[in-house]
């Protein structure tokens, strides 16, 4: 790929799919959902004489998003797949818990840190748990609770659990693209956000694209089978009693003649380690 490209942000859960980009992204990107949508936008762009990359915007806590692209991207004619590539996704929990801890250093150690976000399936809700776990251990502040909007507890009763545990002010920080809802309105309760700056944004989405468009042109690798493999290990039927393994085939070389839109929400597991740069006690504020 040598000419620029049109680029496509695929949006989950962690992005209200698409309404939290659509008015802050840069006009030139497509925010789109997985499946038809996706698909329609790859086709009219390709139909135009446009080179696409399209990046799942993620910040670790839906696989099964990049899973999705991965299999509408698979799903094209080979006249569209020819000139399309997907990127790296946005974002993983590791960068997700380095955002956070970044942010949490700018607010008073003595307020509680309540981490917001748009519920997914449960799986997708216990890995932010896993983040607050790793930004109270690694960070200042005592107490790091979890909200989900359109879930349980939500932030207003997040907020209302931070004061039963003795907090004497609550810092709302979201922790995906969507800002928190309205919480109680009071001189103990401040939201700090957005997570990352438009321009930051604009940054790593412009390096995931470089990234996909190197691989691409040295080792022709357009991402997709990387892809598909993204949601691997991730759900209860990929969850094994002790002792016993895999019995059965994970081959994904088959090909789907379907789109997949979002349905209803699949429980998946993360069986992810923690970071090795937060078990030394210092943020990553890279990117891959």
């Amino acid at each position: 790929m040598s000419q620029p490209c049109r680029v496509i942000a695929v949006c989950g859960h962690e992005a209200g799919f698409g309404a939290a980009l659509r008015d802050t992204a840069d006009p030139t990107l497509s925010v789109v959902t997985a499946g038809r949508e996706l698909f329609r936008c790859v086709v009219e762009l390709r139909l135009l004489g446009e080179e696409v990359c399209v990046v799942p915007m993620s910040l670790g806590r839906d696989p099964e998003l990049v899973a999705d692209t991965a299999r509408t991207l698979r799903s094209l004619a080979e006249g569209e797949r020819r000139g399309t590539v997907l990127a790296p996704p946005f974002g993983t929990s590791q960068h997700l818990t380095s955002w956070l801890r970044a942010a949490a250093s700018g607010i008073p150690a003595d307020s509680a840190l309540l981490l917001t976000a748009p519920a997914g399936d449960p799986f997708d809700d216990a890995e932010l748990y896993r983040v607050a776990s790793l930004v109270r251990r690694y960070g200042n502040h005592a107490l790091v609770e979890v909200a989900f909007t359109g879930g349980d507890p939500d932030p207003a009763e997040g907020v209302r659990r931070c004061r039963r545990l003795g907090a004497a002010a609550v810092t709302v920080l979201p922790a995906s693209f969507v800002p928190p809802p309205a919480v109680p309105d009071d001189a103990r309760t401040r939201v700090h956000g957005p997570l990352l700056s438009p321009a930051a944004l604009a940054r790593v989405i412009a390096e995931r694209v470089a990234d996909a468009r190197v691989r691409w042109s040295e080792h022709g690798d357009d991402g997709v089978a990387a892809g598909l493999g993204a949601a691997d290990g991730h759900g209860h039927h990929h969850t094994h009693p002790p002792g016993e393994g895999h019995g059965h085939d994970h081959g994904h070389g088959h090909s789907h003649g379907h789109l997949h839109d979002h349905g209803p929400p699949h429980p998946h597991p993360h069986p992810h380690q923690p970071p090795h740069a937060h078990a030394a006690g210092r943020v990553d504020r890279s990117t891959p």
